[in-house]
């Protein structure tokens, strides 16, 4: 039996030109003012999370940030009677821990939605991902994530995917204008299908985080993963340019190639545009 090992259990990568999260201009008022307000909102988020993701102060030495114990939670409910039965909550929690060379993440997120008294998704992601910094360029990590779908009903589907790994990691550029980490380590990795029939191996995960700065205004970067195991191989590939091109409107391309080697078509190809104007 042969699956397809997820690289991140929680959804990193989010376009302005493609956001799902409601039916767009669903009406919640008569006038549809309130609900293109709130979907104009989750489309600006969206650009602004995947500007923030791609310029992250991880790339730089030990990451920035407050010492001690912080993080954030979102929760998100609807419900429609009469025409319509649906239920839909989504919840989303990080936890983050640092001592200044340990810096520990807890991330979790579920998804439940129900429709005429009938479940239609029960997704729940988990992540942990820990550092210790030894110097500037030298760590060591534990990554930590599992993802589970309570409706896998078939052996293709996939119920629990799940892997826990260790490894070095260094820097091999580290300046304020670029910045190059790659890390390696092995682990165990754990599939089970609808049907409950499992599978337990050695999984192997390797990285690459790529920065570089051309000025001020324009920036790039490529982040590459791989992960494999005796029966699945799985590589990513996300290449982004942003460009700050005024003060009123920003932009960045990136294109992004998936393998997967247990599909029928292997490989993926997204173009992304995303695009900020403000006045």
């Amino acid at each position: 039996m042969k699956y397809a090992i997820k690289l991140a259990a929680i959804p990193t990568f989010a376009l302005a030109l493609g956001v799902t999260a409601a039916p767009l201009f669903a009406q919640s008022t008569l006038t549809g003012t309130r609900a293109i307000n709130d979907q104009i909102r989750d489309i600006e988020r969206s650009v602004q999370d995947d500007f923030a993701r791609s310029e992250d102060d991880a790339r730089f030495s030990n990451p920035e940030g407050r010492l001690g114990l912080s993080g954030s939670a979102s929760l998100s409910y609807s419900g429609q009677t009469g025409n319509q039965d649906t239920q839909d909550l989504t919840v989303g929690a990080r936890i983050r821990h640092s001592t200044g060379t340990f810096v520990q993440t807890i991330g979790v997120a579920l998804e439940f939605s129900e429709a005429a008294g009938a479940k239609t998704q029960q997704d729940v992601f988990g992540v942990y991902d820990a550092n210790y910094y030894f110097n500037d360029r030298f760590y060591g990590f534990v990554l930590g994530r599992i993802a589970t779908d309570e409706l896998a009903a078939t052996a293709a589907d996939v119920g629990k995917d799940a892997f826990i790994g260790v490894g070095p990691g260094y820097r091999i550029v580290n300046t304020a204008d670029t910045a190059w980490r790659v890390q390696a380590g092995v682990g165990v990795s754990y599939l089970e299908d609808g049907l409950g029939a499992s599978t337990t191996e050695t999984g192997y995960v390797a990285s690459s985080r790529f920065y570089h700065r051309f000025n001020d205004n324009i920036f790039m970067s490529n982040d590459t993963d791989i992960l494999t195991s005796d029966t699945a191989l799985r590589v990513n590939n996300d290449l982004g340019v942003s460009f700050k091109l005024t003060d009123a409107f920003s932009t960045r391309v990136s294109y992004i190639t998936d393998y997967n080697d247990s599909r029928a078509i292997q490989t993926d190809n997204k173009l992304g545009v995303a695009l900020v104007y403000g006045f």
